[in-house]
């Protein structure tokens, strides 16, 4: 006991004398002024760094005393760790603050300072349609503003009497405005195995959702440019025009179609030249479209188009066949009906397009009216042509969706134009009868038969004008070639008069009750004395007496025909789509 009272201070000592009695290193004066000093300073950069403002979300000790964000603790030697060595957060922390990381980071609405966090599961997601994303900033601009306006992950600790629950929670502010309203939820934040982060119980990605209406924005955007397009065409005259060149064309490689007959097959037969399908026709007042085969087969699917008239109308129907053929993957699913593969000694053909359930179809018919056979005064049997009757065929094609009819050339022919004992009404034949009077009673007769058996709610009725031909030195049968020509006519004033045959036609369609569209190539047809097949119709033609210069080359003149074709069909089904919705 005395030992312990040897040693007590006086008046019960103080705590600097304590202090000095056990730790003699400050008992020298200048050593406690350096404590003193010491302590001052370390109490003095302890409040400069908790008030002074900071850019960096992870100033130690304190976030921004003076924010209103509700951001999660951290630990202080973490906090200042990142405050001394900003460079190294990327490499250590959980989640980097790279703008970049906002497609990778869940979408939260921000909690509330007050309010207690709910589980993942709770988050209702507002629907899809209702939500009006931002399009994502640049980096260069993320990168900028107060932490407020940044993608900012922090960890978040809730202690309590079992342990530290952590969860992730991302802020972004004003990535979803517009309809969706603000719901005080926290977020479960899980990382799919390709970084996408899911929004909300469905998971529905950011990236899915972006994609989406990019997607609806681009129908949007093309089908404002179909109604652009449909606009221009419906007040454009696309017969009037020229040829212009065109190093795209032709719509398929020459030669690549085997389904060409070898009248029409000028580069298999050993045309060298390759000018005539180089070229596309070029309307004055707007854009002709580009024949899309897929797209013409999408509009046919279910369908069936046929094609009735002469030779002229096969050249087109197998333009169109080896155009849409040429489009389709499997080639073995577009076949002939009967698996033929020349066209010229049957009646009708049929090919399908196995894919489209389409049909496109050609119906021999020169005249469009029947061609009979008659008795004579002696009892012989004497070909006549029935002005009064349509083609046998007829039924089998007026239910069609599409047809296209056409009539011309063998009216030129030598019993047609001399008329002599050749046309027939009833059982009456015509001793003589002008070819142009025999022409409007045919086509009356057809007028008739389609205003009371085809349904112009169902069916679109073309009718293809007169092509013109080219010989020089004669006719078909009489020497006439074109073998020569290799350029198209460029001055308008060696085209042809506009023929009469076509100006009856316009007649009589004016008279129908039906509406049917005119395609008017003649004019087009005339400028193009490059494009026949002349002594190319068969391979190794030695006989120049006889020259095709009627029909076309495939590829050739009746692509263009097809594209007018397509261009009207488009018009057509938007027009009849418009009518339905109103």
């Amino acid at each position: 006991m005395a030992g312990i009272t040897k040693y007590a201070p006086i008046n019960g000592g103080t705590l600097i004398s304590d202090f000095n009695t056990h730790f003699s290193i400050f008992r020298p004066r200048r050593t406690i002024a350096f404590a003193y000093a010491f302590i001052f300073f370390f109490i003095a950069f302890s409040i400069f760094l908790a008030f002074s403002p900071s850019s960096n979300p992870s100033s130690p000790w304190f976030t921004n005393i003076n924010s209103s964000s509700d951001y999660s603790y951290r630990s202080h030697f973490s906090s200042i760790y990142y405050y001394f060595f900003p460079d190294d957060s990327s490499a250590s922390s959980p989640q980097s603050h790279n703008p970049g990381s906002l497609n990778n980071s869940f979408v939260g609405n921000q909690t509330n300072k007050n309010e207690v966090l709910k589980p993942p599961n709770s988050t209702v997601l507002p629907s899809v349609n209702n939500i009006t994303a931002a399009p994502p900033k640049p980096s260069s601009e993320l990168s900028k503003g107060s932490p407020d306006s940044k993608n900012q992950t922090q960890n978040q600790q809730l202690n309590d009497k079992n342990g530290v629950f952590k969860q992730n929670h991302t802020h972004s502010e004003g990535l979803m405005k517009g309809n969706q309203s603000t719901t005080p939820t926290a977020e479960k934040n899980t990382t799919a195995g390709t970084g996408e982060k899911g929004i909300g119980e469905k998971g529905i990605t950011v990236k899915n959702l972006t994609s989406s209406l990019m997607k609806k924005q681009s129908n949007a955007t093309a089908k404002q440019g179909i109604d652009e397009l449909v606009k221009s065409l419906l007040n454009c005259d696309l017969f009037d025009g020229n040829w212009v060149k065109d190093e795209s064309y032709p719509l398929y490689k020459p030669g690549s179609c085997s389904l060409i007959d070898d009248q029409f097959n000028c580069f298999a037969n050993g045309r060298l030249d390759n000018g005539y399908h180089k070229l596309k026709w070029k309307p004055k007042a707007c854009t002709l479209p580009r024949l899309d085969g897929s797209h013409m087969l999408e509009l046919l699917r279910g369908k069936r188009l046929v094609f009735v008239g002469d030779s002229l109308n096969r050249n087109m129907w197998e333009s169109l066949i080896c155009i849409l053929r040429n489009s389709v993957k499997d080639k073995k699913k577009v076949y002939e009906e009967f698996g033929r593969h020349h066209f010229r000694a049957e009646a009708s053909y049929s090919f399908v397009f196995e894919e489209y359930k389409c049909r496109v179809e050609f119906f021999v018919s020169p005249f469009l009216v029947e061609e009979w056979e008659s008795k004579g005064k002696n009892g012989t049997k004497k070909e006549t042509l029935r002005l009064d009757l349509v083609n046998g065929f007829a039924d089998k094609y007026k239910n069609a969706d599409v047809i296209v009819f056409n009539t011309g050339h063998w009216w030129t022919h030598e019993k047609t134009s001399t008329g002599k004992d050749y046309y027939q009404e009833g059982s009456h034949v015509y001793s003589d009868l002008n070819v142009l009077e025999a022409f409007r009673k045919a086509l009356t007769t057809w007028g008739r038969w389609i205003d009371a058996n085809v349904n112009p709610m169902k069916s679109h009725v073309f009718f293809r004008g007169y092509s013109a031909s080219h010989f020089s030195g004669g006719q078909w049968n009489s020497g006439g070639q074109c073998d020569h020509e290799t350029e198209p006519i460029k001055n308008d004033t060696y085209l042809s008069h506009y023929p009469s045959k076509m100006q009856i036609l316009e007649k009589v369609l004016k008279g129908m009750k039906t509406k049917v569209t005119y395609l008017n190539v003649t004019r087009m047809t005339d400028y193009r004395k490059d494009g026949h097949p002349s002594i190319f119709r068969k391979q190794h033609s030695a006989d120049l007496s006889f020259q095709d210069c009627s029909h076309w080359c495939l590829p050739g003149v009746p692509d263009t025909w097809n594209e007018i074709l397509y261009a009207e069909l488009l018009v057509k089904l938007h027009q009849k789509q418009h009518n339905r919705s109103l």
